[in-house]
């Protein structure tokens, strides 16, 4: 193993239906609650302005409201902040449209839609909302999209000696791509990485040869959206530990032959 590095994660964010923020599934995780079927059945986005809100896809909303309640646990002002952004899939449901439209009425296609199509939509959409002329990227890497965008997110905040943000978000598919995915949650979290802060979980971390270790058992209310998407899996692994407020260490899958390795401190 190479030589561990150390960020404190100093804000978390979390929208699931049923726990629409970051206490709320905390409690799901540590077995202390269920998911609230009264709970909000979209995520706010209260970042975006109205009108924007209105257009924006649900994939866009989703990654804005986790990143701003991350941002707000912090007290770090997102426009100073670098982001990073990772989805598996991105917006599906907009991919199958862009496909359906393209094999049957090519000229009807809608910019807008196109527009929203794109993986760095949430990205660009957050960083107009927020002011933040910092640096923002967007990873995908297919079933291990949370540990690429965690690790991308991870050197940056040791590289450039800086907080920085960093969301995963998927959600449902839908048309001939659910028969491929399978994914049928909207699910999102957020984490706010800091190399120089004393307070929050302590996580040291490398790069590991081999595959992953298998994850730790997720609370028995999650289990379903811990399948629905390996990302999810892997988002959730890491926030268990995190809501444990005890010593753990986790092994996160980057490619057959590398994983992302995890000590985690109270």
């Amino acid at each position: 193993m190479s030589d561990a590095r150390t960020v404190a994660v100093t804000g978390i964010g979390a929208w699931l239906q049923g726990a629409p923020d970051w206490p709320a599934l905390r409690g799901v995780l540590r077995g202390e609650r269920g998911l609230d079927d009264a709970a909000p059945s979209k995520p706010a986005a209260a970042a975006l302005p109205a009108a924007e809100r209105r257009r924006a896809p649900e994939g866009v909303r989703l990654a804005v409201e986790v990143a701003a309640q991350a941002c707000a646990a912090a007290a770090c002002d997102p426009a100073t902040l670098p982001c990073v952004f990772a989805s598996t899939y991105g917006e599906l449901a907009i991919t199958d449209y862009v496909c359906a439209t393209l094999a049957h009425a090519p000229l009807e296609l809608s910019p807008t839609q196109f527009h929203n199509s794109v993986l760095n939509a949430p990205a660009g959409y957050w960083t107009i909302a927020t002011g933040c002329t910092a640096a923002s990227s967007a990873v995908t890497a297919h079933h291990r999209s949370f540990a690429a965008g965690l690790l991308e997110a991870l050197a940056l905040a040791h590289a450039e000696h800086t907080p920085v943000l960093f969301a995963c978000c998927d959600v449902a598919s839908s048309g001939p791509l659910a028969t491929m995915t399978r994914t049928t949650l909207a699910f999102g979290t957020a984490l706010v990485l800091s190399p120089l802060a004393s307070n929050g979980a302590r996580v040291h971390w490398s790069l590991r040869e081999g595959r992953a270790s298998t994850l730790p058992p997720i609370a028995l209310a999650l289990r379903v959206v811990a399948s629905d998407n390996p990302a999810n899996a892997h988002a959730l692994a890491l926030l268990s530990a995190l809501a444990a407020d005890a010593h753990a260490t986790l092994a996160l899958p980057l490619s057959t032959g590398l994983s992302l390795a995890m000590e985690i401190a109270p």
